[in-house]
């Protein structure tokens, strides 16, 4: 055992033992850190405007800031992306992370002196509680993978401005810096096809044990290295052994994943956004992530079925309950007050609170009134995949494909793009369908009331994800593929 991995263990006792703390006493550690939130901001221009110094309970908070997405706080991020200081938190931002936004364009959010901790911390306690919990932490001794965005960064009216990723790779602990591949002349190359190559140059010869990264490049990375040496993953790295995830669901990608790699290994998943850090996987095998409830975020939480409401309930912690689906509303020390993230989560366990990620408030399918979420076909699918244990899928997305002719009823298209297919891809989408049918209740009624029949089951050619997310400037880093859209752009897009 190297130094850095005996050194971590007394230090992940520590951590953890911090983290019991607070899960102990959930709402109260909300209502103080409301408390210190709108205290420390009462005197920005946000602040005035909404009487910050007046708010003392979640109530309060709700009466007199409404919730707003980032297109309804633009005029202030606007300011604070001008220079201007005292905006929304007090003082000018470190940096501003430039991330996509859907109908904004590019949205630059602000990560404060305050607030990026929550970000840099969030990641580093993911790691110590996975060492906690199962005594593993060898990884530390070799070379670690974050398959991430350039870190190299513009500057605007004196504030440092890249991408969510980049900015935490100017954060990476200095015990950690000599381990983190792959290097920085490599990181800040844009091209991601270019920089794979070279990613796969530089890691070939290395001891690498965690890799970290979005599953479906990271799967890019492993078909490149497979390609190259014509063996499995398993043998290229002998030692590696943990795989460390985020923003978006693993299980469509499971079983090609590990059998790239050829044996199982220990995943740990996080729940980062430009936002905030929000959560991660505190116990190994338990699919919920535990909400950092002590990080510089207050949570809100919106009924998903109620968000489009002129007047939605907003409930704090102390109001949730299991197995609802809610959007997710924010105020932090980052100066986001009651902004709409636009994930939904829903909470499988209220002591400690811990979440999965269902989707996206605006990425569902209700072309035809049934309200399916990305959770939904995720689990459709990944039930499926069980019947036919050959298959391997590796990227799909769900559309409407809404008929004007009577004689040809409307239904939903499967984009899928399978790394192994079915030997039956028809009986394969009836199954699929099926599964839809059981977790969706308005779906299963527009398909016996037959307003939909049995959705179509197209199967694309490889390679056909990656090359529309190049067509859009998106392959690599951090970028997802929507699962669920209530038009047709994308799969016009894909099947184009």
């Amino acid at each position: 055992m190297g130094i850095k991995s005996a050194l971590s263990r007394p230090l992940a006792a520590y951590v953890v033992s911090r983290y019991q703390q607070w899960q102990r006493r959930p709402e109260a550690t909300q209502l103080a850190l409301l408390r210190q939130l709108t205290a420390t901001a009462a005197g920005t221009a946000f602040g005035r405007a909404h009487e910050l110094g007046r708010i003392q309970t979640p109530a309060d908070l709700a009466r007199q800031v409404p919730v707003r997405d980032y297109e309804g706080l633009k005029s202030y991020f606007d300011r604070t992306q001008a220079g201007e200081a005292d905006v929304l938190w007090p003082g000018r931002p470190l940096y501003l992370a430039k991330t996509s936004g859907t109908t904004s364009g590019t949205k630059y959010i602000p990560i404060t002196k305050a607030s990026i901790p929550n970000h840099i911390n969030g990641a580093k306690d993911a790691l110590l509680h996975y060492v906690q919990r199962t005594g593993r932490s060898e990884f530390l001794d070799g070379k670690l993978i974050f398959l991430s965005g350039s870190p190299a960064l513009e500057t605007h009216h004196g504030i440092h401005t890249g991408r969510l990723s980049g900015i935490a790779n100017h954060h990476v602990p200095g015990y950690l810096r000599r381990n983190q591949l792959p290097t920085f002349q490599t990181n800040i190359i844009e091209d991601w096809e270019t920089k794979l190559d070279h990613i796969v140059e530089e890691t070939l010869p290395e001891d690498l044990r965690l890799i970290s990264g979005i599953p479906p490049w990271v799967q890019m990375y492993f078909d490149k290295l497979i390609a190259i040496t014509g063996r499995p993953i398993k043998d290229i790295f002998p030692n590696f052994n943990l795989f460390v995830y985020g923003g978006v669901n693993f299980g469509p990608y499971r079983a090609k994943l590990f059998e790239s790699i050829g044996r199982p290994v220990d995943s740990l998943e996080t729940f980062p956004a430009s936002e905030g850090f929000l959560a991660f996987q505190d116990q190994p095998g338990n699919p919920g992530l535990l909400l950092l409830l002590s990080s510089g975020i207050f949570f809100e939480f919106i009924p998903a079925e109620r968000f489009f409401d002129e007047n939605p309930p907003r409930l704090s912690i102390a109001d949730v309950e299991l197995d609802k689906n809610y959007a997710i509303v924010l105020t932090s020390n980052a100066g986001l007050w009651a902004y709409s993230l636009g994930d939904t989560v829903r909470f499988v366990d209220l002591h400690p609170h811990r979440v999965v990620v269902t989707g996206r408030i605006k990425h569902f399918l209700s072309a035809f009134g049934e309200h399916v979420i990305g959770e939904e076909v995720e689990q459709a699918l990944r039930e499926v995949m069980t019947q036919f244990p050959g298959v391997e899928v590796t990227e799909f997305t769900v559309a409407p494909l809404v008929s004007s002719d009577p004689a040809t009823p409307s239904r939903h298209e499967w984009l899928v793009e399978f790394g192994r297919p079915p030997q039956d891809v028809a009986a394969f989408g009836e199954k699929l369908d099926g599964a839809l049918r059981r977790r969706n209740t308005y779906y299963n009624d527009l398909r016996q009331g037959s307003i939909l029949v049995s959705l179509q089951l197209t199967a694309l050619p490889a390679g056909a994800f990656q090359r529309y997310m190049k067509s859009q400037g998106k392959l690599g880093g951090q970028n997802k593929v929507p699962r669920l859209s209530n038009d047709r752009a994308l799969a016009e897009g894909l099947l184009q």
